[in-house]
């Protein structure tokens, strides 16, 4: 017996497979859909760690920023304690130093140099006196700048030729001559004369 299917199975069997294509256009959209939201998710979270690992920064960098602070004042009154405490060393070994002053001229005037004044400002002295030659001068800026470690910087200002009465019948040419020159502080003197004691040992 032969069977013969009168029925429209053409349009069923597209009918099934729009309605398969529908259905798998619409799971495909709902995955997409839930793929991005998972993805949103996931960023979305990474975002809000790294917001909050920037705050756990921030608060420890203010922390941070405020011991700096407390540590840059600390280091201003250190300086500041040094400061004083070096201008009272230099305040009590300043006391001694016209002796050293008046000891050392004693020491590097030669014969033939007479100091008429001294007068000090600070650590700077200006001497004015006179000197037999031009040549007596010359060695007292000498010895100033390279004898003593008590003085520095010679600095001749003036020279002036004048006769000086020797006796009642005889009279002199002469030099007389204003100088200035620095004074070392006692301490850099001693340093000044250790260093030059060794290096005379160490010859």
């Amino acid at each position: 017996m032969i069977l013969i299917n009168l029925l429209p199975h053409r349009e069923a069997a597209k009918k099934r497979r729009k309605e398969a294509f529908h259905i798998n256009l619409f799971l495909s959209a709902l995955a997409g859909l839930l793929i991005a939201a998972l993805v949103y998710w996931y960023f979305q979270t990474m975002i809000e760690n790294q917001q909050a690992r920037n705050e756990v920064l921030r608060s420890e960098i203010k922390v941070l920023e405020a011991q700096i602070k407390e540590i840059a004042g600390l280091e201003g009154e250190i300086a500041a304690l040094r400061a004083r405490q070096k201008a009272v060393e230099d305040l009590q070994s300043d006391r001694n130093l016209p002796v050293h002053m008046l000891n050392e001229l004693v020491k590097q005037l030669p014969d033939g140099v007479y100091i008429t004044s001294i007068k000090q400002e600070g650590l700077v002295v200006t001497m004015q006196g006179t000197a037999q030659s031009n040549e007596r001068i010359s060695e007292v800026l000498r010895n100033l700048s390279e004898g003593t470690p008590w003085f520095s910087k010679p600095e001749l200002q003036e020279i002036v030729a004048k006769t000086v009465d020797v006796t009642a019948k005889e009279k002199r040419r002469a030099a007389a001559f204003t100088l200035r020159v620095n004074l070392t502080r006692a301490s850099d003197a001693e340093k000044n004369l250790a260093a030059a004691n060794s290096s005379v040992k160490a010859k």
